[in-house]
């Protein structure tokens, strides 16, 4: 066991997008991104559990299930900023994250994603793709080698074959 911990490579985070730190939704716990997910392709997503768009946390679960053990992790980000479409506390977004869509991955503190006030990490985000999330659901895709390789607007579902090709074609990186 010693001689497998000691061969075993440690993923080096050299990504400055990634070097973030987030509390874990409805949690004491902080993570920073680039630590946790080093090595990872990474799916960031602004969530919110009263919009049209919802019902996208069982197509997100799923890809998650799919890919998780080839190198995906989904990332949720809970945010009030679209309408007020994620009124909710952080217990309660777990919840009903849990209970309705079994989701599994990982999920974090509600979050500002809008231009006028995002969070540092969202600016990031509009910077290398030239958007902010227009609305709940906006994804970014994000390689293993913690730089980021596209986005996908809100109505662009899980499932659909431009982001299940993304998504395949980063994980052979």
């Amino acid at each position: 066991m010693i001689t497998a911990l000691l061969t075993t490579p440690v993923l080096a985070c050299n990504s400055t997008l990634l070097d973030q730190n987030f509390r874990k939704l409805a949690a004491e716990e902080t993570v920073n991104l680039c630590q946790a997910y080093a090595g990872k392709v990474v799916l960031v997503v602004n969530t919110a559990s009263k919009c049209g768009y919802t019902p996208q946390y069982e197509g997100l679960e799923q890809l998650f299930e799919k890919y998780q053990s080839q190198g995906l992790v989904v990332l949720g980000f809970p945010s009030n900023d679209f309408l007020g479409q994620e009124p909710g506390t952080e217990a309660e977004i777990q919840d009903f994250c849990r209970l309705t869509y079994d989701v599994k991955f990982p999920m974090f503190e509600k979050t500002p994603v809008k231009k006028e006030h995002a969070h540092p990490f969202y600016v990031q985000l509009a910077e290398v793709s030239s958007t902010y999330p227009q609305w709940n659901f906006h994804k970014y895709l994000i390689g293993r080698d913690g730089k980021f390789i596209t986005h996908f607007t809100p109505h662009t579902k899980p499932s659909d074959p431009m982001i299940v090709t993304a998504i395949e074609q980063a994980l052979q990186q």
